[in-house]
């Protein structure tokens, strides 16, 4: 009998460069590194003052498989470049360590690194110091490199993930707790809430901790990750996430009889949107870290189309979503009920956005090694 699936097999993006894929459909991610680019800056100004490494050694942890993730290097490897000339510096080596989990999709990154290096020689000349791309493959919630070993650590829009389910969903009786919902919802009761914050408390002590010994003495680290504001009071038909609409929708599908019941109260996906008092409570209680920025911002759910057509914002989004959450999904519900679902949740948001503001609150959070 086969072995049931782990996390770590399971979360991940759409591969490829179909229309499903997340490379074709991250332009929400791209625009959130835009957003953060002047406290990127800042961040890697302030490490560069602090040590000019003749290797400068980086991490982008949960990259993923989009241009994207060739893009934050090329914005790093620019700034450097101004930096070092304003201060008469030699260019430095870079070398870029590219983590997510084992069943990403590296090769679609791989295929765009031999034009990336073709862009760089011809753009910054014989004098641009080498750049080497690698991939560390493996969870970021544990030691991934060796210790003091990186100069600056990036993550955008990784670490709201988390490491699994939590154990807890399940009644004294074998009841499931968060019934009829795949995340945490605004109607989630109170023991879903805790059992969420507390691996969320977990996860991300780990996580600092690691990061901390990984990082030389004054080494940087910036994260971007989803959160909540939970001072807001949201009307009877809000919701307090896009994954709470997407929950909504295999509900009405579960109504339909299109999907089986049980299957929806089993499904309880591995993401906790914190508050940002939270992830500075749990920063300063592990105690690695000096903040040196904390921010927040708020980008649109359909962040490229802006006031267009309803109807195809709500299709954007449903793009996007599906690219995220479609392979940890065909596992639950079955591949065959995807594209019927997507195509819901496309007029449910579409719907939604009528009357409301679909918007991510983001938490942006630089750091220095103590």
């Amino acid at each position: 009998m086969a072995l049931p699936l782990t996390m770590d097999q399971i979360l991940c993006m759409n591969g490829g460069e179909g229309k499903a894929s997340y490379a074709q459909n991250s332009f929400v991610q791209k625009q959130v590194m835009s957003m953060a680019k002047p406290v990127l800056q800042e961040t890697l100004r302030e490490l560069y003052l602090d040590s000019f490494p003749e290797c400068l050694k980086l991490a982008d942890l949960g990259c993923s498989s989009s241009p994207n993730t060739l893009l934050l290097l090329r914005e790093i490897i620019d700034y450097i470049d101004v930096t070092r000339e304003q201060l008469n510096k030699k260019e430095p080596i870079f070398q870029m360590f590219l983590n997510d989990l084992f069943h990403n999709d590296f090769n679609n990154i791989f295929k765009l690194i031999p034009s990336f290096y073709k862009e760089l020689r011809r753009e910054k000349g014989g004098d641009f110091g080498p750049c080497f791309i690698v991939a560390m493959p493996g969870n970021f919630y544990g030691r991934l490199f060796p210790d003091h070993s990186l100069h600056f650590i990036h993550s955008s829009y990784s670490v709201h993930w988390r490491s699994q389910v939590p154990a807890n969903l399940v009644s004294e009786l074998g009841s499931p707790l968060n019934k009829g919902h795949i995340c945490l919802a605004r109607t989630s009761p109170r023991s879903v809430h805790e059992a969420y914050l507390d691996l969320f408390k977990m996860d991300m002590t780990l996580f600092l901790k690691s990061r901390s010994e990984e990082l030389v003495p004054g080494g940087r680290m910036m994260f971007t990750m989803i959160g909540r504001d939970a001072s807001v009071n949201l009307l009877e038909d809000q919701v307090s996430n896009i994954w709470e609409l997407l929950g909504m929708t295999i509900s009405n599908m579960v109504k339909e009889g299109l999907i089986e019941e049980e299957k929806l109260d089993n499904c309880n996906m591995p993401c906790y949107l914190p508050t940002p008092e939270e992830v500075r409570k749990v920063i300063q209680e592990e105690g690695s870290f000096h903040i040196t920025r904390f921010e927040t911002f708020i980008v649109s759910w359909d962040a490229e189309m802006g006031d267009g057509d309803l109807r195809a914002r709500g299709k954007y989004e449903a793009a996007s979503m599906r690219a995220i959450a479609e392979p940890i999904l065909a596992v639950h519900f079955g591949e065959e009920v995807m594209d019927d679902l997507f195509e819901r949740f496309a007029r449910k948001v579409s719907r939604y956005m009528e009357l409301h503001k679909g918007e991510y609150l983001n938490i942006l959070v630089s750091v220095k090694n103590r």
